[in-house]
């Protein structure tokens, strides 16, 4: 197959409309292992605008009279059997200098007229070339928030130059986007929505769910215009006509950068309360603050807010994290800023700035199976402790009858190797007291069980128990890359690890009493009050992190 792709973006290769074209060329190719492909960018080649004088059609048939770099270009198209137009919107058409290359390709058709049923228009001129099984696809970027409504002059002219419905359109709206590095992975995964597309052109055509899936917007329309308007470093009333001077001074590129981040704010996610975020670029000498609001969010510039939460950074830092070249969490383990204030705005920033995420991604994320739950983790073993220290056979029975129901219980959650291995161990123990294993042994040796998987969990690099189960809080299994969300719960499970430990040996003794019968209720006590701290932890500890206090 022979591909030529017609770059006509005054940018080149750097063009945003071009990254999307190759990622739709790196599709095809995957397909198509015999492909080639040739590429022409209208911003290096020399290409007159048309003279209007037809020497093509009756001088020099099929052969302009001016002498530039279009004879190639028609050389070129001829050769390929797919031709893909690549450019960005221009005033709700092409840009002009692709323009002239379109109108420069009359010597490809004769001059005679002819009615081509089924074409656009009234009445056109037959093809000089036989061009049957030849294919086009026009790919296309603008700068307005959707591409619907925007590109009826780009239809028209494709519909009249290939016929309705005789060539294969990518229009994206939001094409600014793909130049900021802050939204690579919003950008990146249409992107490969894109490439997909070019998998199934290959095939014969796009799909419908891939056809919606490249109609999504990359932001709501509110989020878009906000970054796009704070983009220009301007206030919209200093851009008045004929304005100049002190009122059009234009912002600095930290106060547009901390516009644009405000802009990404999602007031569905607000609290209940205002949250007030400064940030304060130590590198810069500038500092600002972002009100999060049920309405919006707004930038203050004269300090006059009492902030809530407070980041001390350099924006080069901030710039990178945003931009996907450091974790957050790496990045304040080392030292390189510092949070004061308010830190479950950090625990949730996702939550709060997560414009970057299509509603569609959301709606499908929340769609899939139910995530880990630790009661399926911990119901086998508290009702082994509490049911055999009162009744040994009908409590082991009543365990090892728990250890099969749980599977059911909780079937639509996510299985975690503790919640398997949990339900081996307890219907082994049940079944060893059911031998005529004495109860005195077996019980304590099912505490120490638990303390060793808990405590052998945070061993080497492994992901810590709590983490396993705690992470759907976090942005799911995004957490288990967060340095300083693993280093908090491998501090939990180790503590109650070495709880469940000491538990054992205190069960052994208390089964040699009168209360024994109780030892499964007595042990609840402690776990209790290891819970409440557990919940205070996991605020306290990245909080002191981030405040610089200990790494």
């Amino acid at each position: 197959m022979n591909v030529l792709v017609v770059n006509g973006s005054p940018k080149g290769s750097k063009s945003n409309t071009y990254r999307l074209t190759a990622a739709f060329l790196e599709g095809l190719g995957e397909q198509c292992r015999d492909m080639q492909t040739r590429e022409l960018f209208t911003s290096r080649l020399e290409i007159k605008p048309c003279l209007g004088c037809f020497s093509c059609w009756n001088r020099t048939p099929g052969r302009c009279c001016i002498e530039d770099d279009m004879e190639r270009v028609i050389a070129d198209m001829l050769w390929a059997d797919v031709t893909i137009w690549s450019f960005p919107l221009y005033y709700f058409t092409v840009p002009g200098p692709l323009k002239n290359l379109i109108d420069r390709q009359l010597p490809m058709l004769l001059p005679f007229m002819e009615e081509m049923e089924g074409e656009a228009g009234n009445g056109g001129h037959p093809a000089r070339y036989d061009r049957s099984g030849k294919k086009t696809v026009v790919i296309s970027t603008c700068g307005f928030y959707t591409a619907k409504g925007n590109y009826d002059g780009v239809y028209s002219l494709f519909d009249h130059a290939c016929g309705p419905g005789n060539y294969t359109d990518i229009f994206c709206g939001q094409g600014e986007l793909f130049r900021i590095p802050e939204l690579a992975a919003r950008t990146g995964a249409y992107l490969s929505h894109v490439r997909q597309a070019g998998r199934e052109y290959a095939g014969g055509g796009i799909s419908s769910g891939t056809r919606a899936r490249l109609d999504e917007l990359l932001l709501p329309r509110e989020t878009f215009e906000a970054c796009a308007d704070a983009s220009w470093g301007l206030e919209r009333d200093a851009a008045a006509p004929g304005e100049s001077g002190p009122a059009a001074k234009k912002e600095s590129d930290t106060l547009v950068f901390t516009k644009q981040m405000a802009a990404l704010y999602q007031k569905e996610s607000y609290p209940g309360r205002d949250i007030v975020l400064e940030m304060c670029y130590t590198d810069v000498g500038e500092t600002y603050q972002i009100r999060l609001g049920k309405d919006g969010s707004r930038v203050y510039i004269d300090g006059s807010l009492t902030a809530t939460t407070r980041i001390e950074t350099p924006v080069t830092v901030w710039r990178s994290i945003a931009a996907g070249e450091i974790r957050g969490d790496e990045a304040m383990i080392r030292g390189l800023y510092r949070v004061t204030g308010d830190f479950s705005l950090m625990l949730n920033w996702d939550v709060y700035f997560g414009g970057a995420q299509p509603e569609a991604a959301r709606t499908e994320t929340t769609a899939k199976i139910r995530p880990a739950n630790m009661n399926g983790m911990l119901l086998p073993w508290i009702v082994l402790w509490v049911a055999a220290a009162i009744h040994k056979q009908w409590g082991c029975l009543i365990s090892i009858g728990v250890c099969a129901l749980v599977p059911l219980i909780f079937y639509r959650n996510q299985k975690t190797i503790y919640d398997v291995v949990s339900g081996a161990l307890v219907t082994g123990f049940s079944a060893a007291m059911l031998a005529g294993a004495s109860e005195i042994w077996m019980l304590p040796l099912s505490y120490l069980a638990f303390g060793v998987m808990w405590l052998a969990s945070c061993a080497g690099k492994r992901v810590p128990l709590t983490a396993h189960y705690s992470m759907y809080g976090y942005g799911g299994e995004k957490a288990l890359q967060n340095a300083l969300f693993l280093k908090t719960n491998r501090i939990l499970t180790a503590l109650w690890g070495v709880l469940y430990l000491l538990t054992s040996i205190f069960t052994w003794f208390l089964l040699q009493t009168s209360a024994a019968s109780f030892a499964g209720l007595i042990n609840s006590v402690m776990p209790v009050f290891m819970g409440i701290f557990t919940a205070w932890f996991q605020k306290w500890y990245p909080a002191r992190v981030a405040a610089g206090k200990r790494r």
